[in-house]
């Protein structure tokens, strides 16, 4: 209220939106729309699959993927596969990171490149190169025979070294670039400071640059599991039937004998476990990253 000589003039109070939607979430929007439409809606359907067959409701699919010792097998051979998996692209990603974090820039240019080209290359393609690679009068044969490693050409496809081999080779970029991204982000400072102080090599790793990478090795870890022990291409071409995981038995429950409870309920034992192992290592790793600040 507002007073001009005898007049007395009264402003109203401004008016409030109903709906207040900033320039970012505006920008989200078609993002989030997408991704309930694409992901939220079939993983719901999913799991209501999973719970009913012809006769209605019913935990038949659960009863066999989690009381059949075939498939309880099959849970397993994912998980080896995941943790295999997981666990070769940590140890070979890791200083393979480092090494890349501490290149000169011309050359780190070269090495990203190298290292990011794969990921452009389709998976099909991958895994039928190093099929050929393999066989018997492959390129791997040859070279172990004239190293004198071998006498005859031994059988790699459709093998377990085959498939474990294959897996992180398609896989080790998803974990060398999360690394690479934080690692990039040190001080080098840090580790001669910790130097100066008398920490060795080891103590300084262990203290200083592992907890302080924790991120890195968190992301590429849950990359890495979460997809591969979902993965269907390269363990159906490497190796085949003979090491069955729940991807493939997802792929025979719908596309041959039709039996979508079955599909789904394996379908909601893999979402859990990639989730899980997700949640988890997120869970240990938060600790070890603020140690490492703290540090």
């Amino acid at each position: 209220m507002t007073t001009i000589g005898m007049e007395t003039q009264v402003t109203a109070p401004p008016r409030r939106r109903l709906l207040q939607l900033d320039a970012p979430a505006i920008m989200v929007l078609p993002g989030l729309v997408f991704m309930v439409v694409a992901f939220a809606i079939p993983v719901l359907i999913l799991v209501a699959d999973s719970f009913r067959d012809a006769s209605g409701l019913s935990l038949a699919g659960y009863r066999k993927v989690l009381g059949d010792p075939y498939y309880i097998g099959i849970i397993w051979n994912s998980l080896q596969l995941g943790l295999i998996t997981t666990i070769g692209s940590l140890l070979i990603g890791y200083p393979a990171a480092f090494a890349l974090s501490r290149a000169p820039a011309r050359l780190q240019v070269l090495l990203f490149a190298l290292i990011f080209l794969p990921l452009t290359v389709s998976i099909i393609v991958k895994t039928f190169g190093l099929a050929i690679m393999m066989r018997r009068d492959g390129i791997l044969n040859w070279l172990l025979l004239n190293l004198g490693f071998i006498e005859r050409p031994m059988r790699l496809v459709f093998t377990e070294f085959a498939l474990y081999f294959g897996m992180i080779n398609v896989f080790l970029p998803l974990m060398i670039l999360p690394i690479y991204s934080v690692m990039r982000q040190l001080d080098p400072r840090l580790t001669d400071a910790a130097a100066s102080l008398g920490a060795g090599p080891v103590t300084t790793f262990l203290r200083v640059t592992l907890p302080l990478t924790m991120p890195g090795v968190v992301a590429g870890i849950s990359l890495v599991f979460s997809i591969s022990v979902a993965a269907y291409v390269t363990p159906g071409l490497l190796i085949g039937d003979r090491f069955m995981t729940m991807s493939q038995v997802m792929a025979k429950a719908y596309l041959n004998i039709r039996d979508f409870n079955l599909g789904a309920s394996m379908a909601v034992v893999m979402l859990v476990v990639a989730v899980t192992i997700v949640f988890t290592s997120t869970y240990f790793a938060e600790p070890a990253s603020r140690r490492g600040r703290k540090g």
